[in-house]
């Protein structure tokens, strides 16, 4: 995960989702060059967008209920959008239930003719947790609680990882959270968006850097900076001194400013997830890929499920408060692979991804 730490969290039954902000979504790119894949993605993005007749009748404007309404409109927006990209498969949507608590929506679209898998579960989930769980939840999990051995919490989250059978074209993955433990006594979001290539191409990076750092400017120039760095530190591989993939933003235990604005930029940073990676995918899809390329590509994917499985935040809170096996493992990909020892010859393009995942850049 990071099918985050949520992979995890549910919806209510019977749920509406409200209209997305189409003014907001219709400027996502305003100051992204007019690419014939920027502006085909956009069309995707507006196309999609819940219609006025879907407006929910005002409920309960608790931020639990807010960041519900908000990243179920999110999921219903982008797994639309990556259909519409994919031209092929379509997302299978499975509802569940966690018997201690809340369930969730998971939907999953599998043998698309651009993703070989792609994932984005929604999920709200409520209980009590061991103190272990909530030290894995986040990095300070035992200043988020009264110290008892149960805490009571609820956690709102949607996650999303998808993986292209191109080699050229990247994995991304997203999660936005919100928090609370003890009746709300403590409350924090968490959550960012970053993406995993196996072949650097400095444009993509730029454009989906680029576009994380005009939402993030949006709200704070500091973080984008702050949230960056965040990625980089947070994606290592310890084990293997490189990370997982060319980073994004990231971050967690935000709770340092009124909850309102928070949400906006949580909002803000959803609803950018197509337009910073869809132009990419649109970009590289059709691209011809030799046997070795693939075989790279599953090597790096093999990273991928060493994160994930190992130090993945949102994998170990899920599995220790008897989550959904089958959303948590959603961000693992189908296909992966393990060489003995493989080194990437000095020079290759290979080559240059390993420097680039062991030394981070600065893309913007």
């Amino acid at each position: 995960m990071r099918l985050s730490l949520l992979c995890l969290i549910p919806v209510v039954a019977g749920f509406q989702p409200m209209p997305l902000n189409r003014l907001a979504l219709s400027t996502m790119m305003a100051t992204k060059p007019a690419t014939e894949e920027a502006m085909s993605v956009q069309k995707i993005v507006n196309d999609n967008l819940p219609s006025e007749e879907d407006t929910l009748a005002e409920r309960d404007g608790s931020m639990r209920v807010k960041m519900e309404q908000m990243l179920r409109e999110a999921q219903i927006s982008i797994t639309k959008a990556i259909e519409e990209i994919d031209g092929g498969a379509k997302f299978r949507e499975d509802a569940w239930e966690r018997n201690t608590g809340g369930g969730g929506k998971s939907r999953v679209l599998a043998n698309g003719k651009v993703w070989e898998k792609a994932g984005v579960n929604l999920s709200v989930v409520h209980g009590t947790m061991p103190q272990e769980a909530l030290k894995a939840a986040t990095e300070r999990g035992a200043t988020r609680s009264n110290n008892g051995e149960e805490v009571p919490f609820f956690a709102c989250g949607l996650s999303c990882v998808m993986h292209p059978h191109n080699p050229h074209c990247p994995t991304m993955h997203f999660n936005y959270r919100y928090f609370e433990t003890e009746g709300g006594e403590h409350w924090w979001f968490g959550g960012g968006t970053d993406i995993t290539p196996s072949y650097i191409d400095e444009d993509d990076m730029k454009h989906f850097h680029g576009t994380y750092k005009e939402v993030c400017d949006r709200h704070d120039p500091e973080y984008y900076n702050k949230f960056k760095k965040w990625a980089d530190e947070y994606f290592l591989i310890q084990h293997r001194g490189e990370r997982r993939g060319m980073g994004g933003i990231f971050f967690d235990d935000l709770n340092d400013r009124d909850p309102e604005e928070i949400f906006e930029f949580c909002k803000d940073a959803a609803n950018h997830v197509v337009p910073a990676y869809g132009p990419i995918i649109e970009k590289h899809k059709n691209d011809a890929y030799t046997e070795e390329q693939k075989q790279w590509q599953q090597l790096r994917r093999g990273r991928y499920v060493e994160f994930n499985l190992v130090y993945d935040r949102g994998t170990i809170f899920g599995l220790k408060t008897n989550g959904r096996t089958e959303s948590i493992l959603m961000s693992l990909p189908e296909t992966a692979s393990w060489l003995y020892d493989h080194q990437p010859e000095a020079g290759t393009p290979e080559a240059e991804f390993l420097d680039a995942a062991r030394n981070p850049r600065e893309w913007v």
